[in-house]
């Protein structure tokens, strides 16, 4: 997946080359960044934890710097696992900064990422959206510490000082506190629950769609109508969980040994189609 995205501030671009550099600034700009070990100027490690639809991952990331021309162009590359959620990634960064004509900066990104295991099963527009999301919440963190005036010490090079093999670690204390509306509306919106079973089942991923239990039968034209042309015909069927007047959707998407169940709301039987057309035609 190629991401491109640009953001313009206000300050010089040797300030927001030092910014982007220093750990301290990004553990608490950096969407989802949890900590930071300096291994040296042009090596680090990050534990970050990032949630893309029901899925929350936390991953170990080493990055390495592999080419700088200060303060103009930077080009990071680095890996990351996640064996709770069996998914890696690898990723290639370019980070291109230019003076605009007000004297601010123009802060231009290329990112190439390698998704693999259960989040790389996740189709291209959800994986997009998630990346505006994080690029807009790092844009106005970024913006918030140069308005606040924060400074950093550019050291050598790389813009962080390292003594020897140790490691310096940042914590995500002096975080500033996103803004949460974006990820509770798509929460709102998003499946409710996460179950998974150990029983074998065949090698070949197939979906399928299976009532929970208490169901009863939905009477609503719409809600019948997507989802029996989705799946070839039948009858849907929706959960009525106790003390709720609404329905959910439960599908089950297998794969291999592994069976992945997941119940969206009714009202957002919508999402729930693009969803999952978006799985069935993503190669497995």
């Amino acid at each position: 997946m190629e991401i491109e995205k640009t953001l313009t501030v206000s300050a010089p671009r040797e300030r927001v080359w030092a910014l982007l550099l220093d750990p301290h600034v990004m553990t608490g700009a950096v969407p989802g960044m949890q900590s930071i070990d300096v291994i040296s100027p042009t090596e680090y490690v990050a534990l970050m934890k990032v949630k893309i639809s029901f899925l929350s991952a936390k991953f170990k990331l080493h990055t390495t710097i592999a080419e700088q021309r200060e303060p103009e162009y930077l080009r990071a590359e680095g890996t990351g696992e996640d064996a709770s959620v069996a998914s890696s990634l690898k990723q290639t960064s370019e980070i291109f900064l230019s003076e605009t004509p007000q004297g601010g900066t123009e802060l231009r990104i290329k990112v190439n990422v390698d998704l693999l295991g259960r989040l790389g099963t996740f189709g291209l527009s959800v994986m997009k959206t998630k990346a505006d999301r994080m690029w807009d919440e790092f844009g106005r963190n970024l913006a918030a510490r140069l308005e606040n005036g924060e400074t950093t010490q550019i050291g050598g090079s790389g813009g962080v000082e390292a003594a020897g093999t140790s490691s310096t670690k940042i914590g995500a204390e002096s975080q500033v506190p996103p803004s949460s509306a974006p990820d509770a509306a798509a929460e709102k919106c998003g499946p409710r629950s996460l179950q998974r079973e150990a029983a074998p089942q065949p090698a070949s991923p197939s979906s399928t769609f299976s009532p929970a239990r208490d169901t009863a039968t939905s009477d609503d034209t719409d809600a019948r109508g997507w989802f029996s042309r989705l799946l070839g015909g039948g009858r849907t069927t929706v959960n009525r969980a106790p003390g709720r007047s609404g329905g959910v959707i439960r599908i089950e998407v297998r794969q291999l040994n592994r069976t992945v169940a997941i119940e969206w709301p009714v009202e957002a039987a919508g999402q729930c189609q693009d969803w999952l057309r978006e799985l069935l035609s993503s190669p497995v």
